[in-house]
């Protein structure tokens, strides 16, 4: 998996833009086709998160049309509009997935669609794979060190996320290292699970999630990891957390919690997204 240097990846880019009703098409800046839809908020007009726009960053083997996506995205839209979209790789988008890499260009796209569309303030919200995406991407276009472009992030909720990369210490993850790396697990994962995989490596490797969160401020984040997610153990979660900056960064340790969206009960859903519009109206009174 080619990837140019991290800095390269920080600079303005509104994607071109093709629509039909409320799905559209966004090409990220290295020219991969992203599938995303809109939903527009439920809240009324006026309602102190109005403006906000929720983007929702799936996990591995997830996509826009998955009920465990459509799902969150209708508690978020109870607060804010929200934008879904299908990582390269993953259902109707093109590509294949680089797993954490190269989808920080596919955020990037939905951001700047977001903030092409008028929202004043644009929050992403990842699981698992998608909440080590969001946490690259805070830091490379946003906080300290990435600087202010049209694909910047306001807040960042980060769900089930990694905090190093290549962990095995799970027998889950020493499952999906076996579909990522073998010939016979990228077939299984593109027939069985629609997932397309780019077979080669890194190189370099990405900014790890760890690494990444330090830049990260001073733009809000909330870190979110269940006690019983079968991927990631709690010492995940707990490395982000110290590695953040403790006045803007939060840590929630939910009890019964498995992983991401596909277990993410509505009521944390619903916690998240009154998060997130809490820090919008915030951010509009400064």
């Amino acid at each position: 998996m080619t990837s140019g240097p991290e800095a390269d990846f920080a600079r303005s880019c509104v994607p071109s833009i093709t629509s039909s009703g409320r799905r559209t098409s966004l090409l990220t800046e290295d020219g991969v086709r992203i599938e995303a839809a809109y939903t527009p908020p439920r809240a009324p007009v006026g309602a102190p998160s109005d403006g906000l726009a929720v983007v929702l960053a799936h996990g591995f083997t997830g996509a826009l049309e998955r009920p465990a996506l459509r799902r969150a995205a209708e508690v978020f839209a109870q607060h804010a509009a929200v934008i879904t979209f299908s990582f390269r790789g993953h259902g109707r988008s093109g590509g294949r997935s680089t797993v954490g890499d190269r989808e920080v260009l596919d955020l990037a796209a939905a951001v700047g669609w977001a903030r092409a569309l008028g929202h004043r303030r644009v929050a992403t919200v990842g699981f698992s794979m998608g909440g080590s995406v969001v946490l690259r991407h805070a830091a490379l276009f946003g906080g300290a060190r990435g600087g202010r472009t049209d694909a910047r992030t306001d807040m960042v909720v980060s769900v089930s996320a990694p905090a190093r990369w290549f962990y095995r210490g799970t027998a889950s993850m020493r499952r999906l290292h076996w579909v990522v790396t073998r010939p016979t697990g990228r077939l299984v994962s593109r027939l069985g699970l629609r997932t397309r995989i780019h077979p080669e490596d890194w190189d370099p490797v990405p900014l790890s999630p760890v690494a990444a969160v330090p830049r990260i401020a001073p733009t809000p984040l909330l870190i979110v990891h269940g006690d019983r997610d079968p991927y990631f153990p709690l010492d995940h979660p707990r490395m982000l957390a110290a590695a953040a900056d403790p006045d803007t960064a939060e840590l929630w340790l939910e009890r019964g919690f498995g992983h991401a969206e596909n277990a993410a009960p509505e009521a944390l859903l619903e916690r998240i997204a009154a998060w997130t519009a809490e820090r919008a109206t915030e951010r509009d009174g400064n």
